[in-house]
């Protein structure tokens, strides 16, 4: 499974490269990185039979961008995101490759505003100190928008992400139980970002 995990992970890589070397007029390429300030999702504890909700963290993220286009513009991303939440003593922590294929439109000077999906791969979650294996979908979709600046090849923007659907994840908490406790992996935080143009 690691080795299909893996696969996977250097397909898209390799895709992205070769869609950002195949970029024509108004084109750059560059790397990203910054903060995300959110949660992972609400926990379902099967022991006290308790829905607890999270406290939010801060985690980070690093990558690359490819953008086309000027006024408007297409702007694919390849992120590499570590997030954390806590639940009372508890955390859970969640490692994902992010692929935003964001449609920018500058409004004014440099401030522009976009939106669109994020393509998203769990490569690995934890909840305090237990793997999680048994995340429903490794895959799933979520939406970005926001607003960013750009003053020649550096750019700051901040944007929203969440998922579209519940995308849980299961596990039992000790030999005790036979009732699975449940984590909803969705993403819901803020993402702060500083770009370079290579």
């Amino acid at each position: 499974m690691k080795h299909l995990k893996n696969s996977v992970v250097l397909t898209v890589f390799m895709a992205f490269i070769g869609f950002s070397v195949q970029a024509q007029n108004n084109s750059s390429f560059g790397i990203k990185g910054g903060l995300n300030y959110g949660a992972n999702g609400d926990y379902f504890d099967a022991i006290s039979m308790n829905l607890k909700q999270p406290d939010r963290n801060i985690g980070y993220h690093i990558g690359i961008f490819g953008k086309i286009g000027n006024k408007l513009y297409l702007r694919p991303e390849l992120v590499y995101t570590d997030t954390k939440s806590d639940y009372d003593s508890d955390d859970f922590s969640v490692k994902k490759i992010d692929v935003p294929v964001l449609i920018g439109f500058k409004v004014l000077g440099p401030l522009s505003v976009f939106a669109g999906p994020s393509f998203q791969y769990i490569m690995d979650s934890d909840f305090d100190g237990v793997d999680i294996d048994d995340v429903k979908n490794d895959f799933s979709v979520g939406l970005n928008f926001g607003v960013g600046v750009n003053f020649n090849k550096v750019g700051i923007d901040l944007r929203y992400e969440r998922g579209f659907n519940e995308n849980e994840a299961t596990f039992i908490d000790n030999n005790l139980s036979t009732v699975a406790s449940r984590i909803d992996t969705r993403p819901d935080q803020l993402v702060l970002s500083l770009s370079i143009g290579l």
